[in-house]
């Protein structure tokens, strides 16, 4: 699940990216509207968290601004009063958290927005016995939830929504890690070989595959 945190205070933006990282979100950061158009430009994310007092523009007229089929909105602010919530939700948030706000609410309310109908996320992606809740981050094989890393589970999320198709190196490695992230030469494989472990040891072992150079693909699952 791929947020973006478009905050400039700096040591706040690091804060809750750190925060959402350990509760299995993958983050980038954006301190101006300028940089997160720039990010929206060349990257899907899942869900935005804007700031509304940023240094080249106001939230508010921004969100105004967004196309009609833009990622859910959360707004994270120090407005606090009724009528600035109002005009935030009016203008386009999908929901509205006044700061400081707890890390554990703040992620709640992001799975929250990806549950609700109409979200890019689906509720449930299933192949064959094998499950996944985008929302929740949670696995399930034949019924039997599966203990996945967070890095794991995004990989499977990955993977399950192109069944027997290959995914390519650089499409997995930018939906498992923020652009700020330093990720080794081969992080990825051992990634992929602690998912495949896993697997096998729910008894759903042979599914991931790897195509050498190219990427990897989720096989057939037996029903």
């Amino acid at each position: 699940m791929r947020v973006l945190i478009i905050e400039d205070n700096d040591r706040l933006s690091l804060l809750l990216a750190e925060g959402l990282t350990r509760r299995g979100f993958s983050c980038d950061v954006a301190g101006s509207l300028t940089s997160a158009a720039d990010h929206i430009a060349v990257t899907a994310y899942d869900v935005l968290v804007l700031d509304l007092g940023l240094p080249d523009g106001d939230g508010v007229d921004w969100l105004k601004s967004l196309p009609a089929l833009h990622a859910p909105v959360l707004v994270l602010t120090a407005r606090a009063s009724v009528g600035e919530r109002i005009i935030g939700l009016d203008a386009g948030a999908d929901d509205y958290i006044v700061k400081p706000a707890d890390p554990d609410e703040i992620a709640a309310r992001l799975r929250a927005l990806l549950r609700r109908p109409g979200s890019r996320e689906p509720t449930l992606i299933e192949v064959g016995e094998l499950t996944f809740d985008p929302a929740a981050r949670e696995a399930r094989f034949r019924d039997a939830p599966l203990r996945l890393g967070r890095r794991e589970a995004a990989l499977l999320e990955v993977l399950m929504k192109r069944p027997d198709a290959v995914v390519s190196r650089e499409a997995i490695e930018t939906a498992l890690y923020s652009w700020d992230d330093a990720v080794s030469a081969n992080a990825l494989e051992a990634t992929a070989s602690r998912l495949r472990r896993r697997l096998a040891d729910a008894g759903a072992g042979g599914l991931i595959h790897v195509v050498r150079g190219v990427g990897y693909y989720l096989g057939e699952v037996a029903n």
